[in-house]
């Protein structure tokens, strides 16, 4: 059994908790979390501290998982490896390219498994979203998007996440790990653009943004974010990949919520268009929710630590997400296009 100790018990923390608790390839050795968190029935029993690194030294993990705030991924999933253990870390993977490199380099270094939480990798909609863009062959044109009319607990939730990631940072790495999966290209400019819409956030954060990311083989994407109660719903969910040969869309029911996590990866309706052809739907009314996707993600840790598989790919594409994501960022910041190929955004 892997002895995993849990950092973080917001609303991904809990579901990797009860993954592992269910997954008979995992003994869950401990909790971390800063504050009191509300805990699942199921978790009650195993032991809660609220100091990271005093549990890791005590607790002797074989694995520890990081769903913690952005700014301590870094610090965390490299004082996990340096301590023995191999590492599943939500996304973003750090805050900075800088230490998304120093996570990787401790991960190739020590030779400790790190698999980074793009959950939309183990949906079978989304692979399957990817497998028929990437038959009808590039260039594609991404249109992407997540707006999210968050209010109550939710907007609260997505204010905390704002005092060090932007939507765009956060959300983004998700899609632009899509687009690069598909366009199986380098990226090589980003243009970006956000607006801070409330004062409920710092004066340097913005709650809205979107930016253009243009790729080697001249494939262009487009991804924007939103949060807040003053977002609008229509249109929040777009996900279409356009390609000389057609294009390849998710639909989702007029009922669905923009702020429901369950909308964020349910996909009810892939619609493949052929460019002068019948368009095909393909319905994906039994998909997995987002405990059971949770669950895959977790059961893809446990073969990667088993079966002793080749990570460095996903290493390598998690850091040119974040890299991507965090140069559209820096263009919002700056009101200036960012070249990828330069330091500190070069690959």
């Amino acid at each position: 059994m892997i002895r995993t100790l849990v950092a973080g018990l917001g609303n991904m923390g809990r579901s990797h908790a009860l993954a592992y608790h269910h997954n008979p390839a995992f003994e869950i050795v401990g909790l971390v979390n800063r504050s009191a968190p509300e805990m699942d029935p199921a978790l009650h029993a195993y032991p809660l501290s609220r100091d990271f690194h005093e549990a890791l030294d005590r607790l002797k993990p074989n694995l520890v998982s990081i769903a913690t705030y952005s700014d301590s991924h870094a610090d965390f999933a490299v004082a996990a490896m340096e301590s023995g253990a191999d590492v599943f870390v939500e996304k973003p993977l750090a805050t900075t390219v800088e230490d998304a490199r120093r996570v990787a380099d401790c991960a190739a270094r020590t030779g400790r498994k790190v698999v980074v939480g793009y959950i939309l990798r183990h949906h079978p909609s989304w692979q399957r979203l990817i497998a028929e863009a990437r038959a009808m062959g590039g260039p594609y044109v991404f249109r992407l998007n997540l707006n999210q009319q968050s209010k109550g607990p939710t907007w609260e939730v997505h204010k905390a996440l704002m005092k060090t990631t932007p939507p765009i940072v956060d959300c983004g790495v998700h899609y632009v790990d899509v687009m690069l999966q598909i366009a199986g290209s380098e990226a090589v400019e980003v243009r970006g653009m956000g607006l801070r819409m409330t004062d409920e956030i710092a004066p340097d954060m913005y709650n809205y943004g979107h930016f253009q990311v243009l790729f080697e083989d001249g494939s262009l994407g487009w991804y924007e974010a939103g949060w807040g109660p003053m977002m609008s719903d229509t249109a929040f969910f777009v996900k279409d990949v356009v390609s000389p040969k057609g294009a390849v869309s998710i639909r989702m029911p007029e009922s669905a919520r923009s702020d429901d996590i369950e909308t964020h990866t349910k996909t009810s309706l892939l619609r493949v268009h052929h460019a002068g052809g019948a368009d095909e739907d393909i319905s994906m009314a039994d998909e997995p929710g987002h405990q059971e996707l949770c669950e895959r993600e977790a059961a893809f840790v446990a073969r990667a630590i088993a079966e002793d598989l080749d990570l460095s790919r996903h290493m390598r594409e998690a850091v040119a997400s974040l890299a991507i994501c965090l140069a559209a960022d820096a263009s919002v910041r700056s009101g200036r296009t960012v070249n990828l190929k330069e330091a500190p955004w070069a690959p």
